[in-house]
């Protein structure tokens, strides 16, 4: 049996650059992982299949449905005799939840086969069937931080320090579709003007501190966080929790919602923030942890 983690992805910035004529959206993202992780399993088999475990198994839906059970097949229609199996997928991370977990199980997918069956994780076939099965699975396939632009194709690594950092979800589903329709942009509409580009934050390089990092990203933005908001006006609750939280730096929204996040330069802050917002709120998705 192989395992690989899924872990969760977080855009610290995220930037609706416009809407392209076939209708996708063009985006700038910062992306980190976290320290939380579905667990995905694979038992060589002579048929696929998938099973779900876990504490949010039930949220997973049919299946076949799964984008675990796409990425296979479409691996499976590039790769002459792809060997597949039994996946066993262990839920544990928030569904619907801008943190891209169905993205990032999926990428663990092609992981596992790509060792099951001997190919390079450069191989332009895992590449084509990750963009083909999300937007988000490219970069949760290399899973390590960097600047995301176009649809998800165009990877820039980042080197990110360890952030502490308290992610919270409210357990409410928000629709991607539904946000960007709550956008509004039309096709071939433009949110980004050359101004914007021109002056659009640099990110720090090197061994750049916590600090210089939160500066950097506190210019950016996360435009789906408006629509989102009006979509469910809870997600402003949460972010009020996170920034209100004692050594709170940054606190914004991730992808289309609705987990959010907030930066800390000091471990204990953000363990101490996480009990709180737990004890005021046992019924949201609470985790105290990293980012890089």
């Amino acid at each position: 049996m192989l395992t690989e983690e899924g872990r969760a992805k977080v855009n610290l910035t995220l930037r609706v650059v416009g809407r392209r004529v076939d209708g996708y959206h063009d985006l700038e993202s910062v992306v980190a992982f976290a320290d939380c992780a579905d667990r995905l399993s694979l038992t060589p088999g002579s048929e696929l299949g998938l099973k779900t475990t876990g504490p949010l198994a039930e949220a997973c839906g049919e299946a076949a449905d799964n984008l675990v059970f796409k990425a296979a097949q479409l691996l499976a229609e590039r790769v002459p005799d792809l060997k597949l199996g039994e996946f066993v997928l262990d839920k544990v991370l928030p569904v619907a939840a801008g943190i891209g977990g169905g993205s990032a199980d999926a990428a663990a997918a092609l992981r596992l086969l790509a060792r099951l069956n001997g190919l390079a994780l450069d191989d332009k076939r895992l590449h084509e069937v990750a963009l083909l099965t999300g937007a988000d699975v490219p970069v949760c396939l290399a899973s390590r931080a960097c600047d995301m632009s176009g649809v998800g194709e165009n990877l820039l690594p980042l080197k990110l320090p360890e952030m502490p950092c308290v992610m919270v979800n409210p357990r409410i589903g928000v629709a991607t579709k539904d946000v960007f329709t709550a956008l509004g942009l039309q096709k071939g509409e433009l949110l980004v003007g050359a101004s914007d580009v021109i002056q659009a934050p640099a990110w720090p390089e090197g061994d750049a501190s916590i600090g210089d990092w939160i500066e950097a990203l506190a210019a950016g933005t996360n435009d789906l966080e408006a629509p989102a908001m009006r979509i469910q006006p809870l997600i402003g609750e949460v972010l009020a929790a996170l920034r209100d939280a004692a050594g709170s730096r940054l606190a914004r929204m991730s992808g289309s919602g609705a987990t959010c996040f907030a930066i800390f330069e000091d471990g204990a802050a953000a363990r101490r923030a996480a009990e709180t917002i737990e004890r005021a709120h046992p019924e949201w998705w609470v985790h105290a942890g990293t980012l890089s």
